[in-house]
C-alpha cells in the first residue's frame, strides 16, 4: 500500500505527497482545489504565466519535490528532530510525516494514518513525547516559543508557537547580539523586521542538551506566518525557485530575484529588495541566500516581501566572506558599489533614478544611526568594530 500524506493550507486541503516504490515521492494537486479560480496560493514555482496550476509535476528519488523539502530543518536540529523521531535524516517524507502539524506558514501535512477522512484536517493535538517543532530554517537552531509568565518556554509540540528563538553559535561569538543589533540598524534604515528582544539562555525552558554555546544570550523574534486569527502562509525564494535546500547558494542570483519580484510584484515590491540588498552588502552579511528572502500571503493569495530576518554581519567572524548570491557576476563585497546597482537596474527594467535614490537612502540611514545604536548594543567592542571597519568600505 502507497503511503501517503495530505497536504493543507490551514483547513483547506491542496494535494497529497505519496511515497512510492523505490523511495520516491510525488505531489498532486486536489482536483477542487485545482478548479477554484479564488483557492489561497501554496506558491508562486507551482503557477504558470497565466495563473493557473502546473501539473507537470514528476517523481523525486528520496527528497520530496523541492517545495516540501525546504520546510524541514536543516543540520544539526535537523538531525536532532530526525533521532527524537526514530527516522533517518535523509527522509524527507518521513520527516514531513512527522514535523507537518509546526511548519513554516499555512501548510500543515498530515497523514492518512492519523486520521479517517483524508481531505479533512484532524485537530492539532500532538502526543506527549512529540519532537520540538522548528520554523525558518537557518544557519542558528531555531524552536518554537512561546513567552510564559515573563519568561521564554519552548512547549513539548511546539503547536501554537508565536516565536522562534535563536540559540547563540556553539563556535562563533555573540551571534545574537550581532543579529538584534543589524535588526535595530535595518528597522532605523527603513526596513521591515520582526520584533525582537534578547533573552538568557538559562531562563528557557525545556531546552535539550545541544552542548557548549558561545554566549549566555539567545534571540526571540515574533513569528509573522502566526497571528491570532491563525496560520499565515510564506514561502522562501529557494520554494519560489524550486531549488534544494543544498543549492541555496547556487542557481539564482540577485537579478533574477528582482527581475520575479518585479513581475510578481510590482516596482514598489523591488525597491524594497533594493535596500535591503544594499543593507546586506553595507553591513558584510555574507549569508543571504535563497532561504533568507520569503515572500509572505496575508489574504492567502497576494504575494508581499515578509520581513527582513536572518541580518547577521558574518565578516567580523569570517573577514574574506562574500555575498551568498551572485550579483551581476560579483560577490566580493568590495565590487558592490551604486555602478553595480545602475547595472542591476538596466537589467531588471528598473529607474534607474529610483534604484540609486534608495540605495542612497539606505547607506545614509545606516552610517547616521550606527554610532548612536553602537553604544546602545549589547555588542562586544571587537565585533562592532570589525562591522564598522566594514562600513567605512563601502559605497565611498
Amino acid at each position: 500500500m502507497t503511503a501517503t500524506l495530505d497536504v493543507f493550507l490551514e483547513a483547506r486541503h491542496v494535494g497529497m505527497i505519496s511515497l512510492l516504490p523505490g523511495d520516491s515521492s510525488l505531489f498532486v494537486f486536489d482536483e477542487a482545489y485545482a478548479a477554484d479560480p479564488e483557492r489561497p496560493v501554496l506558491s508562486q514555482f507551482y503557477l504558470d504565466t497565466s495563473g493557473g496550476l502546473r501539473h507537470d509535476t514528476r517523481p523525486t528519488r528520496i527528497k520530496s519535490p523541492a517545495w516540501f523539502s525546504n520546510l524541514l530543518p536543516e543540520g544539526r536540529l535537523r538531525d536532532y528532530l530526525a533521532q527524537r523521531g526514530g527516522v533517518h535524516p535523509s527522509r524527507d517524507f518521513q520527516l514531513l510525516r512527522l514535523l507537518g502539524e509546526d511548519l513554516p506558514g499555512a501548510v500543515r501535512i498530515i497523514s492518512h494514518s492519523d486520521e479517517g477522512h483524508p481531505g479533512v484536517p484532524p485537530k492539532q493535538t500532538q502526543p506527549a513525547n512529540s519532537p520540538l517543532r522548528f520554523s525558518l530554517a537557518g544557519v542558528q537552531l531555531k524552536f518554537s516559543a512561546l513567552f510564559h509568565q515573563g519568561g521564554l518556554t519552548i512547549p513539548a509540540s511546539g503547536i501554537g508557537g508565536d516565536w522562534i528563538v535563536k540559540l547563540p553559535s556553539p563556535n562563533y561569538s555573540a551571534v545574537p547580539e550581532n543579529e538584534a543589533a543589524m535588526l535595530t540598524l535595518a528597522r532605523a534604515a527603513g526596513i521591515e523586521v520582526p520584533e525582537h528582544r534578547l533573552v538568557f539562555v538559562d531562563s528557557i525552558e525545556g531546552l535539550p542538551d545541544l552542548g557548549p554555546f558561545a554566549g549566555k544570550k539567545a534571540l526571540a523574534l515574533r513569528r509573522f506566518d502566526r497571528s491570532p486569527g491563525g496560520r499565515i502562509h510564506m514561502e522562501d525564494l529557494a520554494q519560489v525557485f524550486g531549488v534544494f535546500p543544498n543549492d541555496k547558494y547556487e542557481k539564482v542570483g540577485f537579478a533574477r530575484i528582482a527581475e520575479m519580484i518585479g513581475m510578481v510584484m510590482g516596482q514598489s515590491a523591488v525597491q524594497d529588495f533594493i535596500a535591503r540588498l544594499a543593507f546586506t552588502a553595507l553591513t558584510g552579511n555574507g549569508d543571504m541566500h535563497l532561504k533568507n528572502w520569503s515572500l509572505i500571503y496575508p489574504d492567502a493569495r497576494t504575494p508581499h516581501l515578509a520581513p527582513a530576518y536572518d541580518l547577521v554581519s558574518t565578516v567580523p567572524y569570517l573577514p574574506d566572506d562574500r555575498l551568498a548570491l551572485n550579483f551581476l557576476g560579483e560577490k566580493n563585497f568590495s565590487k558592490i558599489t551604486l555602478a553595480l546597482f545602475r547595472r542591476l537596474a538596466q537589467k531588471a527594467a528598473l529607474s534607474e533614478r529610483e534604484t540609486i535614490s534608495t540605495v542612497s537612502r539606505v547607506v545614509d540611514a545606516v552610517k547616521r544611526s550606527w554610532p548612536e545604536l553602537r553604544r546602545a548594543s549589547e555588542l562586544p567592542p571587537e565585533i562592532a568594530d570589525r562591522i564598522e571597519r566594514h562600513m567605512l568600505t563601502m559605497f565611498v
